[in-house]
């Protein structure tokens, strides 16, 4: 996937910003930059943790909603799977070749409900989120209708104040019920602490997941008094993952940001005290641009504004240096704060995104760099897959 001939007849500079075997200064911004040392140390390191403690690593794809990095993951981290939110992004891996796809959602309308029913035909292990007892008939009846099984997972509210059941009885007559549908298999847990990933404090953190692991354990004790085992029991992510892969209770990761990083994650500190981005893992992605205007000597005007980025979760951080700062965006404009008057136009900056996720969601091309020459260059397969 990265030879010249998949690029046959795109132009750089309209429909990709560059290609393999380019030097680094030539790529066009603002795009998103991948460090492929950096990542590839990130996804090896957490393999060898999940390895180390007897987990297992589905990595969550709506991270990076690539084809390409899924299989690095898999390759360099030993991956069981995918975690998907949507069926749509989930068709994306499975149609690439993923073979153990999670949708860690629920899934409810009928078209919906039908294309994921028809996802095993990929070749794929198709696994969903059950929170309703009505939906186990639905995803029972669509299941029936094309001869496949549907895995499900009954996702627990562990403190994400979302989707899932907050009780224990609730969690065994889903169980119950899924196992006695047609076509559906009763394949575990879903446990995900979303809420608690961004808290800087570890301590907090660590409260917090104690709290979601009584829960979840209680679930777990409970099913296999009645004979019920789980398969799975997943949650874990890059603000927690160590919590639970030490729990005795987890026995899956759902692990995302910590391939790429973002400047939201990397402020929350780890037992120590220290931020995560100081060690734990580096930053392996991100936005390049370009400075376009120095009319104003205090403030440099970069082409990376709100359409190439989401500052939901803050402004970017500009990677490598103090003397300038990324301080305000338009639609099409950066504004780097420049007190000294250090850069000058077509000078290029390394942003570290606010939030990867949904910077990622609204790029086409990942483009991969190593000792400053394009490597590789990666679609964003599952870009705009909301469905």
């Amino acid at each position: 996937m990265n030879k010249h001939a998949d690029f046959a007849g795109l132009e750089v500079g309209f429909d990709i910003p560059a290609l393999p075997g380019m030097a680094e200064a030539d790529i066009q911004t603002p795009c998103l930059v991948l460090d492929l040392d950096a990542l590839e140390r990130n996804v090896k390191k957490m393999g060898d943790y999940a390895r180390a403690h007897g987990m297992r690593h589905r990595v969550h794809g709506k991270m990076h909603k690539s084809v390409d990095v899924y299989f690095l993951q898999e390759r360099l981290g030993g991956a069981c799977g995918v975690c998907c939110q949507k069926v749509s992004e989930a068709e994306v891996f499975a149609r690439a070749g993923v073979k153990d796809v999670l949708v860690s959602n629920q899934v409810r309308d009928p078209a919906k409900i039908d294309r994921l029913a028809r996802l095993p035909k990929l070749g794929a292990r198709a696994i969903c989120c059950v929170d309703d007892i009505a939906n186990v008939a639905e995803l029972s009846a669509a299941a029936v209708k094309h001869g496949t099984t549907i895995e499900c997972l009954v996702e627990i509210d562990c403190g994400a104040g979302r989707c899932g059941v907050t009780t224990t009885p609730a969690v065994v007559d889903l169980a119950r019920a899924i196992s006695a549908a047609p076509g559906l298999k009763f394949a575990g847990i879903q446990a995900y602490q979303g809420a608690m990933q961004h808290m800087d404090s570890y301590a907090d953190r660590k409260a917090k997941i104690d709290l979601a692991v009584a829960q979840v354990k209680d679930a777990v004790d409970t099913l296999a008094a009645e004979g019920i085992g789980c398969d799975i029991v997943g949650g874990g992510g890059t603000g927690s993952y160590y919590f639970e892969s030490t729990s005795g209770v987890y026995n899956e990761l759902q692990c995302g940001s910590y391939a790429f990083m973002d400047a939201d994650y990397g402020r929350i500190l780890d037992k120590d005290g220290n931020r995560i981005d100081r060690g734990e893992w580096e930053n392996a992605l991100f936005l390049l641009t370009s400075v376009m205007s120095h009319a104003k000597a205090d403030k440099a005007i970069v082409d990376a504004g709100l359409k190439a980025q989401s500052v939901d979760s803050g402004l970017p951080v500009v990677f490598w240096r103090d003397d300038v700062k990324y301080v305000k965006c338009s639609d099409e404009h950066g504004v780097v704060a420049d007190p000294d008057g250090v850069l000058k136009v077509g000078d290029k900056l390394w942003l570290v995104p606010g939030h990867c996720d949904p910077t990622c969601n609204v790029h086409d091309w990942y483009v991969g760099v190593r000792g400053g020459v394009v490597e590789s260059v990666w679609p964003v397969s599952a870009r705009g897959k909301a469905y």
